[in-house]
């Protein structure tokens, strides 16, 4: 497969926020530029054609396993310098959020992966005490060719979108800056099994249920085959993992008693990577939970508090570059 059973979709703008989305993602600091936009799409018709993609590189068995010493922290670093610093908040359903996207995009490529967009909608509602409109999101979903229907995948996600007052610097440009880094490391390397890299959109509160968030990563896994969902070995989500000494790994279930295979091979995993780790329990505030409800394997790396939490003070400076290297290792260390 390449990459999950979803909905295909490229323009999800008008031409007036593609033109944003150019403008905002080249600066003067050096950050490259976003992608050329789309075309637009008429409101009659709905979709557009899809997007030129960047065509993976053939899978070779020689090529070396992924190692975490392949990580480079300052790929994560620049882009939490980006997302936060440049673009600022970018709620699901925003402009904002699609300049953001656009950039995501264009770095995947880069590093090699194909990324097809997949649409899907989010409702209006109140975002921490804002309240924000209706309308459509996107999650990137980044394969390299790999994955084959009913063979074994792992997944890797972080969510893109913020509350409509944060910058989102550590919630969560820092794990989508991880995100990056471990496509990165992953450029010409291997790793156990095929990967699938997932942005997503519309993970913030919309409301105070169970049911009001998570739009992105709930409408991935409602478009997952029965194979897909059988083969599926583990997905890891990447949510705040830019503060704090140690890395906080999270499991769904709700006592220290209860197992979770996943938990202890992420644990074992920053083990073999020398990071020091926080288990967890009973954490369902990422986009593993839609997972994980769904009967699939999920846990969440990060969680550490910080006085910045969904406020303006999410600044690039309160993350911290090793705490970025510590996630980023871990994970790559998962995946080899």
């Amino acid at each position: 497969m390449t990459g999950p059973t979803a909905r295909r979709t490229t323009a999800l703008a008008l031409g007036a926020t593609l033109a944003l989305a150019g403008a905002a993602c080249s600066g003067t600091d050096g950050s490259p530029a976003s992608p050329p936009p789309s075309p637009a799409v008429s409101s009659s018709a709905g979709v557009a054609p899809p997007p030129e993609v960047t065509a993976p590189p053939a899978t070779s068995p020689t090529r070396p396993r992924v190692a975490p010493a392949d990580v480079r922290v300052a790929t994560a670093v620049a882009a939490v310098r980006h997302l936060a610093g440049r673009i600022g908040p970018r709620p699901g359903t925003s402009a904002a959020y699609l300049r953001a996207a656009a950039w995501v995009q264009q770095r995947l490529g880069e590093a090699g992966w194909r990324v097809e967009r997949q649409r899907f909608a989010t409702p209006a509602g109140v975002s921490w005490g804002v309240p924000v409109p209706a309308g459509p999101s996107v999650n990137l979903v980044a394969t390299r060719g790999e994955v084959r229907p009913g063979r074994p995948w792992l997944l890797v996600g972080a969510h893109l979108d913020t509350v409509p007052q944060a910058p989102g610097a550590e919630d969560n440009a820092s794990g989508v800056g991880v995100l990056l880094a471990v496509a990165e490391a992953l450029a010409d390397r291997r790793a156990r099994l095929p990967v699938v890299l997932v942005a997503f959109g519309s993970e913030e509160p919309r409301g105070p249920g169970d049911d009001d968030h998570h739009y992105g990563s709930r409408a991935y896994v409602a478009d997952l085959g029965a194979a897909q969902r059988r083969s599926l070995r583990g997905m890891v989500s990447l949510d705040r993992v830019g503060v704090g000494a140690a890395l906080p790994v999270g499991s769904a279930v709700g006592s220290a008693g209860d197992p979770d295979p996943l938990r202890a091979e992420v644990l074992a995993a920053a083990r073999r990577a020398g990071v020091a780790t926080l288990p967890e329990t009973g954490q369902r505030s990422s986009d593993h939970w839609s997972f994980v409800r769904a009967g699939l394997p999920g846990v969440r790396l990060g969680s550490t508090p910080y006085a910045g939490y969904h406020s303006a003070g999410d600044l690039p400076e309160v993350v911290e570059p090793a705490q970025l290297g510590r996630a980023a290792r871990t994970v790559v260390a998962w995946l080899r």
